[in-house]
């Protein structure tokens, strides 16, 4: 019998880790790790992708209002709060075309984090493949290797991180079960084009797979447009769209998230997302329902904003040394650090202690870090002092 002895963060036990073998490659994210150093040398904390300020006033109250009136402090209705999933659906109506109904093919989740998760333990058996594009969320991959699928990388590559779809053809095999997609991409900006889609979707119906989308950062695309890939011919009965209010409302900590689909997809879903957290966020799903209901003037207004403070950033990571590959769309820029000679992760390591700022090495997002060695991702969603203040210690590391 083995004791005290650690292996990969994990104590053994009878000489087997107590850590499940499918999680034995995920320590700690990445994003706990910086925002950590971030907190220990005061540092300005452009890693984790987090506002600093809060949302809208009225959203805020709307919460307070149902809290108040004790509406969702009892367990809501598992598939999420009737309200809710009205709002979710008249919101893809607005903006999209897209008709679903709200009784059987809308779920209200934690996030979009739980969404994913869901998803992917309810489609997927062990031995079946999943292609995604690389650089992924962290979360992908756990969630991947949770079901005992396999990731199959789909490299997105600088400058241009456009997808090659001849690539994505040769990826697939008999096994492959699922494409999981995220546009706006995070962490390279990368917004896929009408054209893009509608490669991709060809080949979902050509080879019948499923589709899962993130499309969390939906209301922030500074080039081109948002276009769902549900909405393209044969495709409404193979895709699991999922979004939230955490990105566009700017109530992260809310954690209220949704998945859209055919309603046989969606059961599958809630079939695994029930005994993940049966439900959560009683009063917050009332305040959302309300935010997705805020007039056009909210939603412009806001990527106006968001887009004024990428400016502002790329202009300053510029002006310090770093190579910015401009994004269509999220709150992140992607910057090559090249210049300074060094990998990505240990200049992250670094950076708090050289200028008192941190940021996330991309190589954490894809399975051969070489391909990112030197790409480093820094967030915009912060006050336009806190940017400012960043870009001028950023100036240091070339002063």
């Amino acid at each position: 019998m083995t004791q005290g002895r650690a292996t990969q963060g994990t104590s053994e036990r009878e000489g087997r880790p107590l850590l499940n073998r499918r999680l034995a490659a995920f320590g700690t994210t990445i994003f706990a790790e910086m925002s950590a150093l971030a907190l220990r040398t005061g540092s300005i904390n452009l890693g984790q992708g987090f506002p600093d300020t809060d949302g809208p006033e009225e959203i805020r109250e709307a919460a307070v209002r149902a809290l108040r009136d004790g509406r969702g402090n009892q367990y809501p209705p598992g598939p999420g709060v009737p309200e809710l999933r009205a709002a979710v659906a008249a919101h893809q109506e607005r903006f999209y075309g897209l008709s679903w109904s709200p009784e059987t093919e809308i779920l209200v989740t934690t996030g979009a984090t739980e969404a994913i998760a869901a998803s992917l333990l309810a489609l997927l058996e062990p031995g079946d493949e999943v292609i995604a594009f690389e650089p992924y969320y962290d979360s992908y991959a756990a969630c991947i290797a949770m079901a005992g699928a396999r990731r199959v990388p789909l490299t997105l590559r600088a400058p241009g991180f456009r997808p090659d779809l001849d690539e994505l053809r040769s990826l697939i095999t008999p096994r492959t079960r699922l494409l999981l997609l995220n546009t706006p991409h995070n962490p390279t900006g990368t917004v896929l084009t009408p054209d893009e889609l509608s490669g991709i979707a060809a080949l979902a119906v050509e080879h019948d797979l499923l589709v899962v989308t993130d499309e969390v950062y939906e209301h922030l695309v500074f080039t081109g447009a948002h276009h769902p890939i549900a909405a393209l011919p044969g495709m409404r009965g193979r895709t699991v769209s999922i979004s939230s209010a955490g990105k566009t409302f700017s109530y992260t900590g809310w954690k209220v998230g949704w998945v859209t689909g055919d309603a046989a997809l969606v059961a599958a879903v809630r079939s695994a997302k029930q005994y993940l957290t049966f439900v959560s966020g009683g009063p917050f799903q009332y305040a959302i329902a309300e935010a997705l209901a805020l007039p056009d003037t909210f939603f412009t207004g806001f990527l106006a904003d968001m887009h004024r403070k990428r400016d502002l950033l790329a202009t300053g990571l510029r002006a310090a040394g770093f190579q910015v590959y401009e994004p269509e769309g999220t709150y992140f820029i992607t910057t090559d650090i090249a210049p300074f000679g060094e990998d990505a992760y240990a200049f992250c390591r670094a950076l708090p202690e050289r200028c008192g700022v941190a940021a996330v090495p991309n190589s954490v997002f894809y399975d051969a870090p070489e391909a990112g060695r030197s790409q480093v991702r820094f967030t915009f969603c912060k006050r336009d002092e806190v940017l400012e203040e960043a870009v001028t210690r950023l100036g240091r590391l070339t002063g």
